[in-house]
């Protein structure tokens, strides 16, 4: 009940603020409707382990709403609240919808609807004021966090990196923290962040200091996530015609020194013509193992981890094929265990507000290894923008 209760006190915060429009010259209001009907193939052995189909059909449909309030110069309120709508013509085993609570200190989610097939699931991803000067940036609430360079993984992003396997993940979840950005000077600034537990024990704090040296954009950070010390650093910049990127970080446990790791990403792109692109990115992950029967299935089902791996290599090319269409091509390989996946992807924007997108991704390894688990998906995608 007391969920229900803050849920409907936030509603009605929104609708008082969309009455309030026509006299509040700051506030704003849009948000976007997307679905992402799609049918999923696991295989034979896979699929009555966990009392699935082999076969599904799979629809997540989402409605984000984006009300923000302009309070006073440079100060603004800013809310994001979402419903999730999943169908599933069997039980579910994947749930891409589902929201990762390990950095919000409050559950602000409500699920009005759960079943073997059918889950429609509230929540609110976004609830923060921000206030700007000259000096500083100061943001206090659920807000999206995003460090580091590289454009598939990104180690120094501690906060809730997206999983490369997820095509219909579109946002990263809210983070509870109290952000401060102090700028330095021209393209340097500081950033400190506090992000409290439930219990406020063990709570996340973190620094990162950014600036640019001939182009290059180049950061270090530091702080303290799940009781594990972590240091790091990422530039990026350009050679020659091509963009360069990397980024790394060195973890460590005072209390088990054996689970001391390294993790780092390298990545390279470019814009060959005016619709040609193109980007390759290798992945070192020291938190894997290059064993497979040590994987850690269950940390990686949870969310804990994205990669059970050690070494991964991932190209990916975009076309244009039409001035309203591209194509993307993607194809990711853990480089020990030779397993791996393609994904396939053409996008038809029919106007600003709008676009289509149809897709696959095709899995493939031998028995136990790391992309033998997931499941070859097809899919549409379509969302509206207001």
């Amino acid at each position: 009940m007391k969920k229900r209760a803050r849920l409907a006190s936030v509603v009605g915060c929104m609708m008082v603020l969309s009455l309030s429009a026509t006299s509040q010259e700051g506030f704003r209001f849009n948000g976007y409707a997307v679905t992402f009907p799609s049918y999923l193939r696991t295989n034979s052995t896979i699929a009555p382990l966990f009392g699935i189909s082999e076969n599904q059909f799979v629809d997540v449909t989402r409605v984000r709403l984006r009300p923000s309030l302009s309070l006073w110069d440079n100060g603004y309120f800013m809310l994001e609240y979402e419903v999730n709508a999943t169908y599933s013509s069997s039980s579910l085993m994947y749930q891409n919808q589902s929201v990762n609570h390990s950095r919000q200190i409050a559950d602000l989610s409500w699920t009005a609807v759960e079943g073997s097939q059918w889950n429609v699931l509230h929540f609110i991803d976004r609830l923060y004021f921000r206030q700007s000067t000259d000096f500083c940036d100061f943001t206090i609430g659920r807000q999206r966090i995003s460090w580091g360079t590289g454009r598939v993984w990104n180690p120094t992003d501690l906060f809730n990196p997206l999983n490369p396997t997820s095509y219909s993940k579109i946002e990263k979840d809210g983070v509870d923290a109290l952000l401060a950005k102090f700028v330095l000077g021209n393209f340097s600034d500081i950033s400190v962040v506090f992000n409290a537990k439930k219990d406020f024990r063990d709570n996340n704090y973190g620094v990162r200091i950014r600036t640019n040296v001939e182009g290059f954009d180049l950061s270090a950070m530091a702080g303290v996530f799940d009781k594990r010390i972590v240091a790091g650093a990422d530039f990026a910049g350009s050679l020659f015609d091509a963009g360069v990127r990397g980024e790394g970080i060195y973890s460590t446990s005072k209390d088990n020194s054996a689970s001391n790791f390294v993790s780092f990403i390298l990545g390279v792109d470019n814009q060959f013509t005016d619709k040609l692109y193109a980007l390759t990115e290798y992945h070192f992950n020291g938190r894997g193992t290059s064993t497979p029967v040590f994987y850690d299935l269950q940390a990686l089902l949870r969310g804990e981890i994205l990669n059970v791996g050690r070494n991964y290599l991932v190209a990916q090319v975009s076309y244009l094929v039409h001035p309203l269409v591209n194509a993307f091509l993607s194809a990711t390989r853990n480089l020990q265990d030779r397993s791996g996946f393609a994904a396939l992807t053409a996008i038809y924007s029919s106007s600003d507000e709008t676009s289509l997108s149809v897709g696959a991704q095709y899995f493939y390894g031998t028995t136990f290894t790391e992309y033998w688990y997931y499941p070859h998906s097809a899919y549409m995608k379509f969302d509206y923008y207001f």
